[in-house]
């Protein structure tokens, strides 16, 4: 089955968080195709996991600053979307489990990102997630890096997560989404936790300290079409496939008209 690439560019987050689901129940019904999507958020985001609680979230300051505050239709913990390229896959699964998946998607940007000439690997180990969020800094996606995550230098720089919706035949529709990050902005999200002052600062300095960005790695400004340039062509190669071209014409910024052909 052949390919399709988009890059939509850069909207809402609840557009963003609409047309990853549409893509997948376009596929699901028939009407789609397996997709590699990359696109932005304009304006910055915060999403929250599916399971998470928006009380996690300073609502009042988030809006005072312009911020939006979305839900996932994915797990995982909260992400400061500012100054990164996202990523979303929509395929079928072919009976592989949650992480076969995850390390295939993963060795796909892995190709990409040293394109860019990052020396990026693959995290080996699993944390015990339950053990990790009963930490007040769990509330943050970054401060944990999970097996077949990307890393530099044993720093995070590849936030990803995943959800499935069954089909009649037995197998399941994917859709995984993540975040590149291109600089540092997506440690402002300290400060739209409900935390109280201790616990920010503990929560900031775990994020420097376990997270980086491609600008601070190349000592030098990662553009966002350099980067999903690269990525397409890591997909392209190792995954041994070509995307068909594609324009994104019937796109709005009204979230009631999202549509994914």
């Amino acid at each position: 089955m052949s390919w399709r690439f988009e890059n939509t560019g850069f909207h809402s987050g609840a557009f963003n968080m609409e047309y990853d689901e549409a893509l997948a129940h376009a596929f699901a019904n028939g009407s789609g195709k397996p997709t590699v999507r990359l696109y932005g958020w304009d304006p910055a985001t915060i999403s929250i996991g599916w399971s998470q609680s928006f009380d996690e979230i300073d609502l009042k300051k988030a809006a005072l600053e312009s911020i939006d505050v979305v839900r996932r239709p994915t797990g995982g913990r909260a992400i400061l979307h500012s100054d990164e390229v996202t990523y979303s896959v929509v395929m079928r699964s072919r009976g592989r489990k949650i992480l076969a998946v995850y390390e295939d998607v993963s060795l796909a940007l892995v190709q990409g990102l040293r394109k860019l000439g990052v020396d990026a690997r693959l995290e080996k180990c699993q944390p015990h997630f339950p053990s990790e969020y009963t930490k007040p800094s769990s509330a943050a996606c970054f401060t944990s890096l999970a097996r077949y995550e990307i890393k530099i230098r044993d720093k995070k720089i590849v936030g990803s997560a995943q959800r499935r919706y069954s089909l009649g035949d037995g197998d399941e529709i994917v859709m995984q989404h993540g975040s590149i990050l291109l600089g540092p902005d997506h440690r402002r999200l300290v400060d739209f936790l409900n935390l109280g002052d201790k616990e920010k600062t503990r929560a900031s300095e775990e994020l420097k300290q376990k997270t980086t960005d491609l600008s601070s790695e190349l000592c030098t400004r990662v553009e966002f079409d350099d980067v999903t340039d690269a990525v397409k062509h890591g997909f392209e190669e190792t995954w041994n496939i070509s995307f068909e071209s594609f324009t994104s014409t019937h796109l709005t910024s009204q979230t009631d008209n999202v549509q994914a052909l």
